[in-house]
């Protein structure tokens, strides 16, 4: 990839209904700039003001902008089954999901509501089922991709089967980067999957470099070294929209082949316009890949099915949607 590669090179998105996770920072700007290339979006977030917030912004920006929100709570795996079935009984596909929002380094060990280590559960476990709860639909979608973030702190993560929710020891960073490793695993294992299943669905993952979003404000806190160095050092921080980059590459460029990993092109990959990122080999063990795919359907009650039907957890809901209406 020579050409530096931005925003304005997104191909027209009309007509095609595009979901991302998380209202703020990477979420938003994905999708003020796939709104801005004419695509039906649907931001969602578990906060009902931010996201409202983040709509007005981007209509504010894009007079004629398709935007929506809808509520998902990626620390509830029941909140990610209903947003499914909402979506399934409103829109007949889906073209692309950027599986985005995340939380990064609390400081003490926190759960969801399910009793996942918060990072985990969040980052990669609520997504998984996300994926799983929409096959369906992106199986319906015209040239369907799943982008999934990852990071570069993926390059230090293992995934620890024995303490898979770090109860023996929690380490900020440590469950951090396992989450990040565990989502691109995912995004490689969903592209052979696909294959196999002949699903016709594009996996794709993506990481934003070092980049200025409130990662690090909303978990570790404005007052820990890590919050304080995201304020103080803020030029380090390559802005927000440049972060998104890679991730808007990954989702709608021609030249991002199924299965690829794209982040920013310079300095170790921190910053810099989208390229091919190099991952770390623990995520390029496959039978580990299987191991957690497996696993992951049972902790999070999904079941991806061998030719992506409807998962039976989205069919109760939209089953029960349709005897409401």
């Amino acid at each position: 990839m020579t050409k530096r590669w931005t925003a304005q090179d997104i191909p027209s998105q009309r007509g095609r209904t595009i979901v991302v996770t998380g209202t703020g920072g990477l979420g938003f700007e994905d999708a003020l700039a796939l709104a801005r290339a004419g695509g039906d979006v649907i931001l969602a977030g578990r906060n009902p003001a931010k996201g409202k917030e983040a709509v007005d912004r981007i209509r504010a920006s894009v007079p004629n902008a398709s935007i929506s929100f809808e509520v998902l709570d990626l620390a509830r795996l029941d909140s990610v089954a209903a947003f499914g079935a909402r979506l399934g009984s409103i829109h007949d596909k889906i073209d692309i999901l950027i599986n985005n929002a995340g939380v990064m380094t609390p400081p003490r060990r926190q759960i969801t509501q399910d009793g996942y280590e918060l990072q985990f559960g969040v980052n990669y476990l609520a997504h998984f089922a996300l994926s799983a709860h929409l096959l369906p639909w992106l199986r319906r979608g015209r040239n369907p991709r799943v982008v999934t973030l990852s990071s570069v702190a993926a390059r230090a993560g293992t995934i620890d089967f024995d303490d898979l929710q770090s109860e023996r020891s929690y380490k900020p960073m440590r469950a951090y980067s396992q989450s990040k490793l565990a989502c691109l695993m995912f995004a490689f294992e969903l592209q052979r999957r696909s294959d196999v299943a002949g699903w016709g669905i594009e996996s794709l993952a993506a990481h934003p470099g070092i980049a200025r979003t409130d990662l690090l404000h909303n978990a570790p806190g404005r007052s820990s070294t890590a919050g304080i160095a995201r304020s103080l050092l803020w030029f380090l921080f390559q802005p927000a929209s440049r972060g998104a980059l890679p991730t808007l590459f990954a989702a709608t460029s021609p030249d991002a082949q199924a299965g690829g990993y794209f982040g920013p092109g310079g300095l170790g990959e921190t910053r810099g316009f989208p390229a091919a990122a190099t991952p770390p080999e623990a995520a390029l063990e496959d039978d580990v890949a299987r191991r957690l795919w497996n696993l992951s359907e049972r902790l999070a009650a999904v079941d991806f099915g061998a030719e992506g039907d409807v998962p039976e957890t989205v069919a109760r809901h939209v089953s029960a949607l349709s005897a409401k209406a």
